[in-house]
């Protein structure tokens, strides 16, 4: 088995740069397809599929030595990296540094020879670093490098397995293997590979993320090159000259039969909608209102309030309102709010503009703090959750109208309720309705407990009627299409898209899975539990989390206006997506369940699995399924036998659905460890196989320290399935405002494991010879880990791969009682031995660094007494006078302080400082980075030569200190000081570029 680059290293920075820097991305990207809860960002994705495909150099160095060019290469850049007796503080070629590469005991040809390939790593990496930028997704020149290198790659094996049982099968130098993702879910992978010229397979037992897929990659190629074939592209023959590549005719199409939808839904429900005219007695009440006198607006929403009967006697037979808050825009110079006024009848409301009277009470609306609930409006007293649930139940909830949102001129307009507009929301009654029950699951379904208990109590009736006007015309549209599709000369052999067709049916099929999606997409915003965002005045989406939760003023939006939630809007974002969707290689989309599946078999696998109990998928999806159902299920019977999605053995580990948290992991444990048994057997015995896991960082503390149930217990699956790791990677692309777990330890970390089939011969190992392996390998491989410039943040989790691969070396470790260590048990011994690592690399360090990273540790940049000072400088083989004449620290009134970089002086001039240490050169660095950006800082580097290579190491040991101790701010600068590391060491070289000509000189 050759090993991979994502086995040895990663540009981990560029790839999480990217991915976060892609949540900002919205036209053109899968996400905006169909909606799913935790998607893996497409540029890590592509990275781990490259990655994993693609040869470490080390495999192959010997070749590379074989140029002469580069041999002259991996000489040069020994000497230049070679640092001098000097710049180490005196010791003889003692770093320890693998980036400042010494031969440490290798001959000369070993050193050329890893010199060699860490050259061809860094190609390597600059390939990976184009390939994940959002720009490269349609980037053929960049996306055709990345096919070459994994081509290249693939044949090296081809060539090396030539004669080898099964070679024939197994290593076909004309075609790539094809690709599986087990759990398909969102399907990125799947995608991703596509792009990256594989045949892609994507499987998932939830019937919504097979449609997902199945419009992602499989449906394009059928249809890719096409023109579109609606009236208005026939009709006009500039359209119809035009090239049509890809699905972009597809796309085309999607476009067009949407806004037919759309005008055909007018007709039919229009008037549920109505216009709101600007009257001169409107005018006279609000004289902001004049620029629009006599004219008629559309209504963009209607923003509602709960009410609830008033638990006051006095007051029982009024039903109160629930208002979170009365403000309707909170931006500048455009606030509006909601004045309640109360009378003798009970209350109404009014629309104000300008800044209320009383800001904070306008913001509580009739909020009464998280304990009392609310309170009610006519005689304030607590209305309490426990009336508001008996309320609910009793069916005796009621909704209020409180504002309109209006349509202006580049700007939202606010106005009071009418009646006219309260009536006819509920003007006609739905003719279908979801009547399929929530789930019982407390934490992620809240509705239920106030008596909206069915997916249709979830929607008003004006939203039904809409949603399931929509759903109706879907089936007109795909007879309109398949009739259009024939007039245009595509024939029609009347083969379903479910049998491969790729004839007029099947092309209608196609149009009406996007346009079944739609409905889908419009619904998430058309429910009671969307709400207004009044800072951004928009209407938001029912899932900002993965979870329904229970929301009291809501917003109802208008499916014909042009606000956020409309039905075109929804069209535009899925047609837009399908024009640039790769639409290249063939792939193919089933329902299947993970630990039952064959598909895997001989195939490059790297799959998201679902991620313990942080979300239950099939609970969700059923929110979309009974949508698509309704639509879709004459063209995918099989995929819609149920009335609701699977649930029986999704891989979640729910405790409401298992009765208890023990069952729920039991359930959890063997049912991932039968699906990743699935992977270990099947898979391509060439490639490694990468598993996502989103780790949570902290759910319990125990005798070992801080530990993850969740994530012991996948590791425990992937070790018990006959998994051996050689790397894990920690994937930081999540943000703050993640959809689950805002403020919570879930999804903090993506986490990708890769993964080999354990030998069969694994031998039993002693907790003994566990230790003394680890001692041995792990200082080399988080040195190599350093050097990929994998951030400070994440090296304790990176460094758990090769920890991994040490312990799944065995087939079990045994502690002195014979009995099996423990995977957390290994994990804390690893995380002990990496700190002892960190240690021991101060050894590389100069006394004075030595002496302020101790010191450092116990008082960071405050003062301590002098005595202490002086004791530890003895230690350290310094001196406290030595270290001020240094420059990096103060002492004076007893007192020893360490300088922080602000205070460094700006005029500092590494050249002719006589006491040079490597503390100087982290914290000049960092002050140049702050105040000049990574220009200034990559000038200083090179200035600094070698020696800023080895000061590296230190921002690792204190982020460590810094992450123990709390420290924030100073943890945040020495994690980016080694995240722009790669660009500084750039601009240094540009900076050194007449020092490289005279080592071409020499050479030579």
């Amino acid at each position: 088995m050759t090993k991979k680059l994502i086995e040895v290293a990663l540009p981990l920075d560029a790839i999480n740069k990217a991915a976060a820097r892609e949540k900002s991305i919205r036209h053109g990207h899968p996400s905006t397809l169909h909606l799913w809860w935790a998607r893996r960002p497409l540029a890590a994705a592509r990275a781990v599929i490259f990655a994993q495909m693609v040869d470490d150099p080390s495999e192959y160095a010997d070749v590379l030595l074989s140029d002469p060019q580069r041999k002259r290469q991996a000489r040069r850049e020994l000497k230049k990296r070679r640092p001098s007796h000097e710049a180490t503080g005196g010791k003889k070629s003692r770093t320890g540094s693998q980036s400042a590469v010494e031969l440490d005991g290798r001959s000369e040809q070993q050193a050329l020879r890893d010199m060699a390939a860490r050259i061809e790593r860094e190609r390597l990496f600059s390939i990976l670093e184009d390939l994940v930028r959002w720009e490269s997704t349609t980037n053929e020149q960049v996306l055709k490098q990345a096919r070459a290198e994994i081509w290249q790659s693939w044949r090296r094996s081809c060539a090396e397995h030539a004669g080898h049982a099964r070679a024939d099968e197994l290593f076909d130098r004309h075609a790539l293997p094809a690709f599986h993702d087990p759990f398909a879910g969102g399907g990125a992978l799947p995608l991703e590979a596509q792009r990256l010229g594989l045949e892609a397979h994507a499987s998932d037992l939830n019937p919504v993320a097979v449609l997902i897929n199945k419009a992602m990659i499989e449906i394009p190629p059928k249809f890719a090159g096409r023109e579109p074939v609606s009236p208005a592209s026939r009709d006009d023959q500039a359209f119809f000259a035009r090239t049509w590549s890809g699905a972009q005719g597809l796309a085309e199409d999607v476009r067009y039969y949407g806004r037919w939808m759309r005008d055909e839904a007018e007709k039919q429900i229009g008037h549920l909608y109505p216009q709101v005219e600007i009257t001169s007695e409107l005018v006279l009440e609000r004289p902001d209102l004049k620029p629009y006198k006599g004219r008629k607006l559309n209504v963009i929403a209607w923003l509602w309030a709960r009410t609830v009967k008033s638990p006051n006697p006095a007051f029982a037979e009024i039903q109160v309102p629930l208002v979170s808050t009365f403000m309707l825009s909170t931006k500048k110079g455009r606030e509006a709010y909601v004045q309640p006024l109360i009378d003798a009848q009970g209350y109404r409301f009014e629309v104000r503009v300008g800044q209320p009277p009383d800001q904070d009470a306008a913001r509580r609306g009739t909020t009464a703090g998280k304990r009392r609930s609310f309170r009610c409006l006519m005689s304030g007293v607590p209305v309490t959750y426990d009336h508001i649930r008996a309320e609910g139940k009793a069916r005796s909830l009621g909704e209020r109208l409180m504002a309109l949102v209006v349509e202006g001129d580049r700007s939202r307009i606010y106005l009071s309720p009418t009646a006219e507009h309260e009536a006819i929301a509920n003007d006609r009654l739905p003719t279908w309705k979801p009547e399929i029950r929530l789930p019982k699951n407390p934490r992620d379904f809240k509705t239920p407990n106030y008596g909206l208990a069915t997916f249709s109590d979830l929607f008003t009736s004006r939203q039904l009627s809409a949603l399931t006007a929509f759903s109706n015309l879907l089936g007109e549209a795909m007879e309109r299409i398949r009739r259009d599709a024939t007039a245009a000369g595509l024939p029609d052999d009347g083969r379903p898209l479910r049998d491969g067709g790729t004839g007029a049916t099947a092309y209608a099929e196609a149009v009406g899975v996007y346009l079944a999606f739609a409905t889908d997409k419009v619904a998430d915003y058309w429910s009671s539990i969307s709400t207004w965002h009044v800072s951004r005045e928009l209407i938001r989406n029912t899932f900002g989390r993965q979870a329904i939760p229970m929301t009291w003023d809501y917003a109802e939006t208008n499916p014909f206006s042009s606000s956020a939630g409309n039905w075109m809007s929804m069209v535009d974002w899925i047609w837009k997506y399908i024009a640039v969707s790769p639409a290249t290689r063939p792939a193919l989309c089933t329902q299947a369940d993970a630990s039952a599946q064959t598909q895997s078999v001989d195939k490059v696998v790297s799959t998201d699995p679902p991620y313990y109990d942080n979300i239950g998928y099939a609970d969700l999806s059923d929110f979309f399924y009974v949508w698509l159902r309704r639509a879709l299920k004459p063209v995918f019977p099989d995929l819609f036998p149920t009335v609701a999605v699977p649930k029986a053995e999704e891989l979640v580990a729910t405790p409401y659905r298992h009765g208890s948290k023990a069952s729920a992991e039991s359930f959890f444990l063997g049912g991932m460890t039968s699906a990743l048994r699935q992977l270990c057997e099947q898979a391509h015995p060439e490639f490694p196989v990468t598993i996502y896991y989103a780790f949570k960082q902290a759910e319990r503390k125990g005798d070992t320290g801080v530990s993850s149930t969740g994530w012991e217990t996948f590791l425990d699956a992937v070790i018990r399935s006959g998994f051996a790791i050689s790397g894990t990677w920690p994937m930081r692309t999540e943000l703050g405002n993640r959809m689950i777990g805002m403020g919570t330890n879930a999804l903090a970390s993506s986490i990708v494991l890769v993964c080999r089939r354990r030998a069969s011969g694994a031998p039993v190992g002693t907790r003994s010879d566990f230790l003394a392996v680890l001692k041995s390998e792990l200082p080399q491989a988080v040195r190599l880990l350093q050097t990929g410039n994998v951030a400070p943040v994440d090296l304790a989790q990176a460094a758990i791969g090769p920890g991994m691969a040490v312990y799944t070396r065995y087939a079990k470790v045994l502690n002195v009682k014979g009995n099996a260590i423990t995977v957390r048990e290994a994990l804390a011994m690893i995380n002990q031995i990496l700190d002892e690592v960190l240690a021991e690399q101060e050894g590389d360090f100069d006394p004075d660094s030595r002496w302020a990273l101790g010191w450092f540790d116990q008082f960071g940049f405050s003062e301590g007494e002098f005595g202490i000072a002086e004791i530890l400088s003895k230690a350290k083989n310094t001196s406290v006078q030595g270290m001020v004449e240094a420059g990096i620290i103060v002492s004076q009134g007893g007192t020893v302080r360490l300088l922080k970089p602000k205070e460094l002086p700006s005029d500092w001039d590494p050249g002719t400082d006589a006491r040079l240490t490597n503390w100087e050169a982290v914290h000049h660095l960092i002050r140049v980075l702050e105040d000049g950006g990574e220009e200034a800082a990559g000038t200083l580097a090179a200035e600094l030569g070698p020696l800023a290579e080895v000061s590296r190491e230190l921002c690792y040991r204190l982020y460590t200190v810094c992450e123990r101790k709390k420290r924030n701010e100073e943890a945040r600068a020495y994690n980016g000081l080694v995240q722009s590391w790669p660009e500084i060491m750039r601009l240094s070289r540009v900076e050194r570029a007449p020092v490289q000509q005279t080592f071409d000189e020499m050479d030579q």
